[in-house]
Formats: structure tokens, C-alpha cells, sequence
């Protein structure tokens, strides 16, 4: 199973209209120091305050700030921003989540389906390749609204928009450049086994049965994703959706959450999700350090893209047995090793 890569890009000065102060831009302060460590140095990874213009390292912060923030930024010390959680009010997170109440014939077909699906599993794996396999969901109703609402306080948090599906907004890549044909190299077919996985994973959250998932907030890390029950390898986590748009288009982006979704080897018809405005959970599990041996061996997810129907999709898979707390960190560079994650966990 071949892992893919998210697109990053290395810090790039923008305009003083369109992003925070750097000290390497700011001729005018030689003697700012940072406000965490005290140290001076690594000029062009300090930040500084739009309020108070005291200096940070974007390496000191906690959260670690990753790629320059886009606009105005305010020190920890001037910025009022709570994290309110979500209401646990059922209604709401019905509405929020888009949630369908179905009929109990059609919650009766569904849970059909994944008898069907579990029975069928072991004659596969024994005789057969190993399949995906869909999501077990917590059976605890007050327990899933937990894990449901942890993410709409995250969602709500971050200022993005819920999504389930790849979005194709106007001016940028529309759905028809979505070819897996054209993948350097091809890209695989999914079978048909791991298509029903999918699709009943897909039924699932419809219905309001949430994967064992919980955001958690960490001081380090920020926004964060944890299991929440036990996850069989080869489970499918969620699919990384967001924004449809040529990777051309988001060259000079300094986005750290891009995912490749079509490899063609051309800036103009190689695509890319941005999950900035519109997502679901993907958004908030982390790519892993894999420049040292103890940060490739927390990694328990890989991103694999596949054909589905003529369209090319990205799934986060476990790559083992993941227990309960255990935080889910995937590959963030894939095979191109072009975004720096020296600073991430």
C-alpha cells in the first residue's frame, strides 16, 4: 500500500497587508529578542506581535506555529481567543453535522449491510489479500455526541466550514479535472470490496454513527486527534477531503495541510485538497516527524489515493492496531521530503 504526500511549502514573505510581521523584515528592530527563550537568533523564524510588537520564535510558540500565519497575528499574551466548546445538545449536532434521521427500516438495511460486511471479512483476509475495513462505531449514543462535539469545537474554533466530500469551488479546479487517468505513473483502482467499506463507513456517518474519534486541544500541538476506542489496522479513518484546486494555483501558498489528491507530474493539472475553509476530522490529525526514528515509529496512519469511480479520493488507513488515547499521526511528506517537519512532534 503505497502512502501519498500532503503538499507543503516552506515560509515565504508576502506583503505587510497580507501577513504578520517577521524581525528579518523589520529593519527598524535590531534588538528584539524572544519573548519565550530570550535568545535572539533564527531571525527569519521570529515572529512579531501586530499589538504589543514583541518578538516570538515560531519554534517557542505553543502551539508550534508552523508555516507563517496568514494576516494579522497576536502574541499569546494579546490574544483573546477561548476555545468554547460546542454545545452537547443532540438537535444541534444533528443540525450542524447535517445528520439524516432515517427510517427505521433504512437503520434496520444499514446494520444488515455490516453483519453482511463482518461476515464476509474473515473469508476475505483468509483467502485473499487484506481488505479495508469500515469504522466500528462506539455504541454509547452519549459517548459518540462527545466525539461529535469535540470536533464542531474544533471545526468552529478554526473558522472552517463542515464537509464529507471533496468541495470544486468557482476559480479553481472544477470536478471534471479530477482524471485519475491522468496520474503519473496510475494510480490504483479500488476494489470492489474496499468500495463497499467505504460506502458503508460513508452510511454510517450519515446516520450519526461517528468513528471512535476525539479532538483533544494540546498545548504543544494544538488541535489534535486521539482514538477513542479501539482501531483495527487496516481501518478506514476517514477520507481527507476539503477544497478542489490546481497545485499551480497554491504554489506560493504557505498552507501546511495540503493534501496531493492527483499527481501528474504539471503544476497545471496536478490537484490538491486545501481543507482551510471546508473539512471534516482529517484537518485535525497531525503529520508526524519522520525525520527521526522515534517519530516514524508513532506514525499509525498512511494517506492512500485511489480511483473510486472514475474519481480520484484520498483515505487516512491505520497501518496497525491502534489502542484507546493513542494519538493518530500520519506521514506528512510521503516520497517527496519537501516540507519541513523538523518542528512537528
Amino acid at each position: 500500500m503505497a502512502a501519498e504526500q500532503s503538499t507543503g511549502r516552506s515560509n515565504r514573505l508576502r506583503k505587510r497587508t497580507q501577513a504578520p510581521r517577521r524581525l528579518d523584515q523589520q529593519p527598524s528592530y535590531p534588538n528584539i529578542f524572544c519573548e519565550e527563550c530570550g535568545l535572539g537568533d533564527c531571525e527569519n523564524e521570529m515572529l512579531l506581535c501586530d499589538k504589543c510588537d514583541r518578538g516570538y520564535h515560531m519554534y517557542c510558540l505553543r502551539p508550534i506555529v508552523a508555516r507563517v500565519p496568514a494576516g494579522r497575528w497576536f502574541c499569546p499574551n494579546c490574544k483573546a481567543d477561548p476555545i468554547k466548546e460546542f454545545p452537547l445538545v443532540q438537535t444541534k449536532i444533528i443540525d450542524f453535522f447535517r445528520i439524516q434521521r432515517s427510517s427505521q427500516a433504512a437503520h434496520t438495511s444499514l446494520l444488515e449491510s455490516r453483519k453482511r460486511r463482518k461476515r464476509s471479512t474473515s473469508l476475505v483476509v483468509s483467502k485473499k489479500k487484506r481488505r479495508l475495513l469500515p469504522f466500528t462505531p462506539c455504541r454509547d449514543q452519549a459517548r459518540r455526541l462527545q466525539q461529535m462535539g469535540s470536533l464542531a469545537t474544533a471545526l468552529t474554533t478554526s473558522g472552517v466550514e463542515f464537509s464529507d466530500k471533496l468541495t470544486y469551488m468557482p476559480g479553481m479546479a472544477p470536478r471534471s479535472a479530477n482524471r485519475p487517468a491522468l496520474e503519473k505513473g496510475g494510480m490504483q483502482i479500488m476494489s470492489r470490496e474496499d468500495k463497499a467499506s467505504l460506502e458503508l463507513c460513508q452510511a454510517m456517518c450519515k446516520e450519526g454513527e461517528w468513528p471512535p474519534l476525539l479532538v483533544v486541544f494540546d498545548s504543544c500541538e494544538g488541535f489534535t486527534v486521539e482514538a477513542d476506542g479501539c482501531i483495527k489496522d487496516l481501518t478506514i479513518i476517514t477520507e481527507y477531503v476539503g477544497d478542489v484546486d490546481y497545485l499551480k494555483n497554491r504554489e506560493k501558498d504557505e498552507g501546511d495541510s495540503m493534501m496531493t489528491l492527483l499527481s501528474t507530474g504539471n503544476p497545471s493539472t496536478t490537484l490538491v485538497v486545501c481543507p482551510d475553509k471546508r473539512s471534516n476530522i482529517a484537518r485535525f490529525i497531525n503529520g508526524i516527524n519522520n525525520h527521526t526514528p522515534e517519530g516514524r515509529k508513532k506514525q499509525n496512519l498512511k494517506c492512500v489515493r485511489y480511483d473510486v469511480d472514475g474519481q480520484a479520493r484520498v483515505l487516512l488507513v491505520a497501518i496497525r492496531d491502534i489502542a484507546k488515547g493513542e494519538r493518530l499521526y500520519y506521514d506528512y511528506n510521503g516520497y517527496e521530503q519537501e516540507y519541513p517537519t523538523h518542528h512537528f512532534v
